[in-house]
């Protein structure tokens, strides 16, 4: 069975806080960037199986660690933050910095219960969730790949007409383009994206008329 897909956008930059859930009650939370409180009330009656991130910026993961917090003590039962890439580490460090920065509060660093490598699938609500690694916005960005949906949840690499900031000090303009060629572009063309902030798109769309790849 499908999955179904509610977006959250949460925090002043408003973020796509994506949820995932099937028929039976079960969900997975990508990319909680704040605003644990409200994301936490939308999913308080699912069994969440996972929080899931896709780097490290704090706008996607800021409140990832108050909402495992709070999903483990409601549930009775650990909920894991799986991802992103542990090339994104010393983001995550720096959440609270990063936070004070923008004058934020309640966002704090997080340390997630394992690290994502390319290639790895994750067996989440009944389906295989396939790991692509996409650095250039951040060097350890991952995507979620649920080809079975034919849906890509993949942060901040590939928005409707453009792709994510490379202008970090860690940012690959170069490689960020390559990699979505190489590990977006070759799914189907009617995939939906899931971008990290934005309305959707799919990967057809994006592969005829985003200007960054003419």
């Amino acid at each position: 069975m499908a999955l179904e897909a509610r977006t959250l956008p949460v925090t002043p930059f408003r973020q796509n806080c994506t949820i995932l859930s099937n028929q039976h009650g079960q969900a997975v939370v990508v990319d909680p960037g704040g605003e644990s409180e409200r994301i936490f009330q939308q999913v308080s009656q699912c069994d969440v199986e996972a929080i899931l991130l896709t780097h490290g910026h704090l706008d996607h993961v800021g409140g990832a660690a108050s909402l495992r917090e709070k999903l483990t003590a409601h549930q009775g039962k650990a909920v894991p933050v799986i991802g992103p890439g542990q090339e994104d580490d010393f983001l995550l460090k720096t959440i609270d910095d990063q936070a004070a920065a923008f004058n934020l509060t309640g966002m704090e660093n997080v340390v997630p219960d394992r690290y994502l490598v390319e290639g790895e699938v994750l067996h989440l609500l009944g389906h295989s969730i396939r790991v692509a690694h996409v650095p250039g916005h951040t060097p350890g960005h991952v995507v979620f790949l649920d080809e079975a949906d034919h849906r890509a949840i993949v942060g901040d690499t590939l928005f409707r007409g453009t792709v994510g900031r490379t202008d970090f000090p860690y940012g690959d303009a170069t490689q960020l383009i390559t990699e979505i060629r190489k590990k977006l572009f070759c799914l189907p063309d009617d995939t939906v994206v899931l971008c990290g902030h934005g309305l959707p798109t799919t990967i057809g769309v994006e592969r005829r008329t985003n200007p960054f790849f003419k």
